[in-house]
C-alpha cells in the first residue's frame, strides 16, 4: 500500500510540476501526454485523466504484486519531478545563479 500511495503522491506532483512546465510556455516532452493534452478538454482536465490511468495501472501492479514494477516507476517519477524542479529553478528569471 505504501507503494501506492507514493506512486499516487509523485503523479500529483508530476502534475504540477507539467503545469508549471505549460506555464512557462514549455512543451510536454512526454508524446502520449502530449497527445493528450492536444485531444483533451483542457490541460489540467487532460492531466488528471492521463494520471487517474496511470493510477489504475498501479492499483494492478499492486494487486498482481509486482511491487518491483512499482517500485521501479517510482523512482523513475521521483527523478524525473526532481529534474523538473531543478530545470524551472534554473531557467526562472528571477534566479542569478
Amino acid at each position: 500500500m505504501r507503494l501506492l500511495l507514493e506512486f499516487t503522491y509523485l503523479q500529483a506532483l508530476d502534475v504540477l510540476t507539467t503545469i508549471a512546465f505549460l506555464m512557462q510556455g514549455v512543451g510536454e516532452g512526454n508524446p502520449i501526454v502530449r497527445w493528450a493534452l492536444q485531444q483533451g478538454p483542457g490541460p489540467v482536465q487532460s492531466l488528471v485523466i492521463m494520471k487517474a490511468c496511470a493510477v489504475l495501472l498501479a492499483i494492478f501492479c499492486v494487486v498482481k504484486a509486482r511491487h518491483d514494477v512499482l517500485r521501479k516507476v517510482n523512482i523513475f517519477f521521483a527523478c524525473l519531478v526532481a529534474y523538473n524542479l531543478v530545470v524551472m529553478i534554473i531557467s526562472s528569471p528571477a534566479i542569478n545563479l
